[in-house]
């Protein structure tokens, strides 16, 4: 079946099973936000770990500056990777199934981050210390790198075709809920003495890790798998090489979806990440400040996904998709601006602005928009390859922002036009892409609905 011709936009080819009763579907909504919320939790916590103290115990022997410098680039090399591991468990996914693959990244993610919290310090064992952690960065990047997807084609394909944006939304939620817990874990141990903290409190958060796998599988070993790849496979119509299958039947959709991750990856990571050096160092805030305005704008997220998904099965992906790139980029000198006042207040008000308004409905839509780039054959690969590659170009956000806020003396005006540009690569990857709202998830290519 791999040498199938691709079918034209309004070519309608086989369609496959349809959406899954209310029990199934119950089952895969909450395996995708408490499996998502996990899984991600395990990655956002190195990245404010990474701006809060691993500058000090993993990167102590230069200054400060450098220390935080090196501590980002860290937490990029994780995005580095997620490519990769969108392709191979991407593969898995399209091949095996998208179920299994998800209990083998839960595995894969959960183990990493616990293994962080065993670490020793730069000052028991030296730059030994800073190579384990990259390498078990690199391991949080492969699982984290077929996770969204993973949960996202899954949701896709149980879904109702007409609520496909609230129902996919909900992965999406997973991921800020993962934020969210990630902070609350860090303002706790946050309150204790620099002393503590830096010697045996930063490893609650990692170790946490370890029980979570449990909860993570026990929720998704209760989810069915996607009716649309047991059709798939009941046919025989999976595909051999899935990669070469979506570079060679949908370059379109590959460019788009790389291209369509670059913004909101960037932002997310300046306003949950950066923003936390920004407040306790450049600053000199109490991390309280910091960590608050994250968890403050991650509720605010949390509740406005379904709202905004919702809205994209009325409206459509691309409207949402294309407001949020173009406010970002306005919203990014203004939001500086709030933020170098120093006021707590308007520090919250800013973060919550930019996500709420910006951020939120790009995100939320995310997951109904790659999965309907992609016919059902290479949707798990096609999914995560492409938006993993978007992810790794703008991973280095954190690292990017500090050298550019170096570079003016502490003034943020660098890292704001860097925004802007970001925001232009999203809005020519939103203009170049097609609306998918009646799109049949059911296709094995992707056709425009046949219902």
């Amino acid at each position: 079946m791999t040498g199938a011709t691709p079918s034209t936009q309004d070519a309608p080819l086989p369609s496959l099973a349809g959406s899954s009763g209310p029990t199934a579907l119950r089952r895969v909504v909450v395996g995708s936000v408490v499996g998502t919320a996990l899984e991600w939790y395990d990655f956002f916590i190195y990245g404010t770990a990474a701006a809060l103290v691993f500058n000090q115990i993993f990167f102590a022997q230069g200054d400060p500056a450098t220390g935080t410098l090196l501590a980002f680039a860290t937490f990029g090399v994780g995005f580095v990777f997620r490519p990769l591991g969108g392709v191979l468990f991407g593969h898995i996914g399209d091949r095996i199934g998208r179920r299994a693959t998800l209990i083998i990244t839960t595995l894969v993610m959960g183990v990493a981050t616990g293994l962080i919290g065993l670490l020793p310090t730069y000052e028991q064992i030296g730059t030994w210390a800073a190579v384990l952690l990259v390498l078990l960065r690199i391991t949080q990047g492969l699982g984290a790198g077929a996770e969204f997807g993973g949960a996202s084609t899954l949701l896709a394909e149980h879904a109702p075709p007409a609520r496909r944006g609230f129902f996919t939304s909900f992965a999406q939620t997973g991921v800020q809920i993962g934020l969210l817990l990630g902070t609350i874990t860090f303002l706790f141990v946050s309150l204790l003495s620099d002393e503590d903290l830096l010697s045996w409190g930063w490893r609650i958060p990692f170790l946490f890790s370890f029980a979570m796998i449990a909860v993570s599988l026990y929720v998704r070993l209760r989810v069915e798998e996607s009716p649309v790849f047991l059709e798939m496979r009941k046919t025989q119509r999976v595909v051999k090489l899935p990669i070469v299958e979506a570079l060679r039947s949908q370059p379109r959709a590959v460019l788009v979806g790389i291209g369509g991750h670059v913004c909101d990856t960037a932002v997310i990571y300046i306003y949950a990440t950066f923003s936390v050096s920004y407040v306790t160092g450049t600053l000199g805030l109490p991390r309280s400040t910091a960590l608050g305005g994250v968890i403050a704008f991650s509720v605010l997220v949390i509740a406005l996904q379904p709202l905004y998904g919702a809205l994209s099965d009325r409206i459509g992906r691309r409207p949402l998709n294309l407001f949020s790139v173009i406010f970002t980029g306005l919203y990014a000198f203004p939001f500086w601006l709030m933020m170098q006042t120093g006021s707590a207040p308007l520090i919250w008000l800013a973060l919550l602005v930019g996500a709420g308004v910006g951020l939120a409905p790009m995100i939320a839509v995310q997951p109904a928009f790659y999965a309907e780039l992609f016919g059902a054959r290479v949707r798990y690969t096609g999914f995560a390859m492409s938006r993993e590659i978007g992810a790794a170009l703008a991973g280095f956000s954190p690292l990017l922002a500090a050298y550019l806020l170096g570079r003016l003396d502490g003034r943020p005006w660098l890292v704001a036009g860097y925004m802007v540009v970001v925001s232009l690569v999203g809005l020519v990857a939103f203009l170049a892409s097609r609306e998918g709202r009646e799109i049949d998830i059911d296709a094995l290519e992707r056709t425009r609905s046949v219902r």
